[in-house]
C-alpha cells in the first residue's frame, strides 16, 4: 500500500460510504442520481487534493482536444459497440440462455422527444456520471490505495467491472454480465490512455447514443 496522509484515507472512504448510502439507502433520486454523487465527488476531490479537484480525476486540459474528443472517441465507440452487439451480447445471451432485458427503454422506439431527452440524460448521467464514479473515482482511488502492480490492475479492473454489471441489474442477469465486460473494456481503454478521463467519457457517451439510435429504429 502506498504511504498516505489521513486526509487522503478518510475522506475517500467517508465519500464512499455516502455514495453507498445514496445508492443503497431510502433515499431514491432516480435520474439526478449519478449527477449529484458525481458533484460529491468532486467536492470530495477539492478538499482531499487542495483544490486539485478535476486533474485528480483524469480531466487534463492537454486531453481535451478536438481530435481526441470528436474524431478518436467516436471511432473506438463505433468499434466497441460493434464488438457488443455482434460478439459480445450474443455470446454472453447463448450463455445465459436468456436475452438482455430491454423493456425498460421501449417508450422510446419511434419516439424523437423522447430519445432527445434520453440523450441528454445519458450523456450528463453514464457519459459524465457513471465515469467520474467508476472509472474517475473508484478505479483511480484504487491505484492510490494499491498500486499500479498489474495484480493489483487485474484485481482493480474485475472487482469494478463486477460491480458495474450489478448496478445494471434492471437488465437482467445478461444485461448484468453485458455491462460488466463493457465496463471492464471502457477500464482497461482508460488504463491504456494514461487515466484520460474527458476521453473515456466521449466513449462512453457516443457508445450511448449509437445504442439509442438502434433503440429508436428498434433495432435492439
Amino acid at each position: 500500500m502506498n504511504r498516505l496522509t489521513l486526509r487522503q484515507t478518510l475522506i475517500p472512504l467517508i465519500t464512499i460510504a455516502i455514495i453507498c448510502f445514496l445508492w443503497f439507502g431510502p433515499i431514491r433520486l432516480s435520474y439526478i442520481e449519478n449527477v449529484v454523487i458525481s458533484i460529491l465527488i468532486i467536492i470530495a476531490n477539492y478538499i482531499e487534493y487542495k483544490g486539485k479537484l478535476f486533474s485528480a480525476l483524469g480531466f487534463q486540459r492537454e486531453n481535451f482536444t478536438a481530435k481526441n474528443i470528436v474524431v478518436h472517441a467516436p471511432l473506438v465507440a463505433l468499434g466497441l459497440f460493434t464488438f457488443y452487439a455482434f460478439a459480445l451480447v450474443p455470446a454472453i445471451t447463448k450463455l445465459t440462455g436468456v436475452p438482455i432485458d430491454y423493456s425498460s427503454f421501449d417508450s422510446l422506439k419511434g419516439n424523437l422527444p423522447a430519445c432527445l431527452i434520453a440523450l441528454l440524460v445519458v450523456w450528463a448521467t453514464a457519459g459524465f456520471g457513471e465515469e467520474i464514479i467508476f472509472r474517475g473515482y473508484f478505479m483511480r482511488q484504487f491505484v492510490k490505495f494499491f498500486g499500479e502492480c498489474k495484480v493489483s490492475m487485474v484485481l482493480n479492473i474485475v472487482l469494478l467491472a463486477c460491480f458495474f454489471g450489478f448496478m445494471h441489474s434492471y437488465q437482467g442477469i445478461t444485461g448484468q454480465l453485458v455491462a460488466g465486460s463493457v465496463g471492464a473494456l471502457l477500464a482497461l481503454i482508460f488504463y491504456l490512455r494514461k487515466y484520460d478521463l474527458w476521453f473515456i467519457v466521449a466513449v462512453h457517451g457516443f457508445f450511448d447514443t449509437i445504442a439509442l439510435i438502434c433503440i429508436y429504429f428498434s433495432l435492439a
